[in-house]
């Protein structure tokens, strides 16, 4: 009762903000025509204007009025897709603004660019700067604007880890982690001052072939040879006129001197932009009591009765955040975290529905839990519906693991994915105590009762029982891996396991995975697999369902937030640890090789 008079007082206060507004709306000007297509008028035509900016998690879209605080990369696929079949809609003007995507985002925006481009309309990319990963996005359009004091940093690829040994010597804390495999390399930031041989020339392969994907993307879009788009990229940094001289972009252009000239390029007398093109439309009334609930209902994140449609169903199932036993954590504020309670009653729920012919698991983890990736792989294993794996970002160790019990894995061509591998330990705090003069006394009694201690290293015995486990571990991991994809035992712990990491491309050349797709296309191989036909409609049923921006706001920390604005980059590093925390809570982890940042 509490908690709900709470939540009402919080209302209340949000109402007062927003009461002196008749109408809370997001602006969508697609709206404000006729429901009928519009007649063929080359005097005067619409062009939606979209902007990428921010993160674009994955995940199922929130509900309520304050779903556009939080985009995903559902809605912002949903939008450019709108605007491929929109008839009234005859370019699109795509304003890049810094959007924070990895490799498999940036595809799946690249395929949605396509799809409005293969409509017969035009898409331009207005650019102020961009690094790699953005001009990736861009080159996918017709042409590339970009002003004259604009630059283009296109600098290849490279991946930079930070090893903590060193200091941990200096503080007197001893990291105790071993690992099956010897490429998994999760423990060498703490155990470690340098790259092992064998992650360095495991790492080499990976981004060997994530450059190579970068120049021959570049080449395809650009018309350039590979000789000259090398060049460039070793030039690294360009100014907009050093990029238009060099193929890179199309104009060097204020955006207003474009939009000028646009309707010469579209050869029509006048266009009409559309600014944020495809946003929701949020109508709360709140001149009366009626819309005053119905606002509050939206603030809850209450959703509206809906009809129940008729088309059948592919429930897209997401496994987002490193992986956790219990339900999964994370919102509006905070990192997301992948709880296997959660996403097993998202499977329960989805082979419940009698509508739901086939599940797309969506995979963007870096691992974590060896038990709660265990559980979620026997759940989809047995479930009685098709279910495909569609990788995003990563999709690796514990993501890896869950993906393998599906009938089919679709990935991106930059997805960082396998490492097929366990690691485990724990890190040894006496030095330091010593050193600040904490003294810890020990009643012991059981030959390997100081295990879990974070006082003492391991003793041998107590190594020889850890080492164990964790071989256990990596057997029922690679058993299961050889089951699944169907690759011969020995094979697969010689050449692909023991903690290697590979590109999507990489995964479906070793059979890791079977073909490269967006998540459209792993959708299309589930109605496939359920019986149905191309041409058939279906819904998308997304899961699980997020929290309310209220169950966020009120569950969150008010100190994290804080702290994150004023210091992100000490908001990162703490998070950092936290993602540690979590990836050890339990004795064995399967986990991505280490915190490695490829940019």
């Amino acid at each position: 009762m509490n908690r709900f008079t709470s939540r009402v007082k919080w209302i209340a206060i949000l109402l007062l903000f927003v009461a002196p507004a008749a109408t809370v709306r997001a602006a969508d000007d697609s709206k404000t025509d006729d429901a009928k297509p519009a007649k063929a008028d080359k005097s005067k035509v619409k062009v939606a204007v979209i902007e990428l900016k921010g993160s674009y998690p994955e995940g199922a879209e929130a509900e309520g009025l304050f779903a556009e605080i939080s985009p995903n990369l559902n809605r912002i696929l949903d939008r450019l897709n709108q605007a491929a079949k929109d008839d009234k809609i005859a370019a699109v003007i795509l304003e890049v603004r810094d959007p924070e995507v990895g490799r498999a985002k940036v595809n799946e925006i690249r395929a949605a660019i396509a799809a409005i481009r293969k409509a017969g309309k035009k898409v331009y990319a207005d650019v102020r700067s961009a690094d790699s990963k953005q001009y990736l996005i861009a080159s996918a359009c017709n042409e590339i604007i970009m002003p004259e004091s604009g630059t283009l940093t296109v600098m290849g690829v490279r991946a930079e880890l930070t090893f903590y040994k060193d200091l941990l010597d200096k503080l007197g804390v001893k990291a105790e982690i071993m690992q099956m495999g010897a490429y998994k390399g999760a423990s060498e930031p703490m155990t470690r001052s340098g790259m092992s041989p064998e992650f360095r020339k495991q790492f080499e392969l990976v981004i060997d072939d994530f450059y190579a994907q970068l120049v021959d993307t570049i080449v395809a879009d650009r018309h350039l040879d590979h000789g000259k788009v090398k060049d460039l990229i070793d030039e690294g940094l360009l100014t907009a006129t050093g990029a238009k001289e060099a193929g890179l972009i199309d104009r060097v252009q204020y955006i207003d001197q474009f939009r000028d000239d646009l309707a010469k390029t579209l050869k029509v007398d006048e266009i009409k932009l559309v600014k944020d093109y495809g946003k929701k439309e949020v109508d709360a009334d709140l001149s009366s009591f009626a819309g005053m609930i119905k606002f509050m209902q939206m603030v809850m994140g209450i959703e509206t009765p809906q009809t129940s449609g008729k088309n059948k169903k592919i429930a897209v199932i997401y496994a987002v955040g490193v992986i956790n036993s219990g339900e999964s954590g994370g919102g509006l504020f905070d990192e997301a975290s992948l709880g296997g309670d959660t996403l097993i009653k998202a499977i329960h729920q989805a082979e419940e529905d009698s509508k739901v012919v086939a599940i797309v698991l969506r995979i963007d983890s870096p691992g974590g839990s060896a038990l709660a990736s265990d559980l979620m792989w026997r759940e989809i294993v047995k479930c009685k519906k098709p279910i495909i794996a569609s990788m995003g970002d990563t999709a690796a160790s514990g993501g890896y693991y869950i993906a393998m019990g599906a009938k089919k894995i679709f990935c991106e061509p930059g997805t960082l994915t396998g490492s097929i591998g366990v690691v485990g330990g724990k890190v040894a705090l006496k030095g330091l105590f010593d050193k600040i003069g904490i003294k810890t006394d020990v009643i012991s009694r059981g030959k390997n009762s100081g295990l879990e201690s974070m006082d003492e290293p391991f003793s041998p015995s107590e190594r020889d029982a850890w080492m164990k486990s964790m071989h256990d571990i990596y057997r029922q991991f690679t058993t299961k891996a050889s089951e699944g994809r169907k690759i011969e035992l020995k094979k697969l712990q010689e050449d692909l396991a023991g903690g290697r990491v590979w590109s999507g491309k990489q995964a479906v050349n070793n059979k890791l995975a079977d073909k490269l797709g967006t998540l459209d296309d792993a959708v299309a191989e589930a109605k496939s697999m359920a019986g149905l036909k191309a041409e058939d409609a279906v819904d998308r049923l997304n899961l699980p369902k997020p929290k309310s921006f209220l169950e966020n706001l009120f569950g969150g920390s008010s100190t994290e937030t804080r702290l994150k604005s004023a210091a992100p980059e000490l908001a990162e590093g703490l998070a950092k640890l936290a993602r540690i925390r979590r990836m050890f809570s339990e004795r064995a982890a399967l986990v991505l090789p280490c915190e490695i940042d490829i940019k």
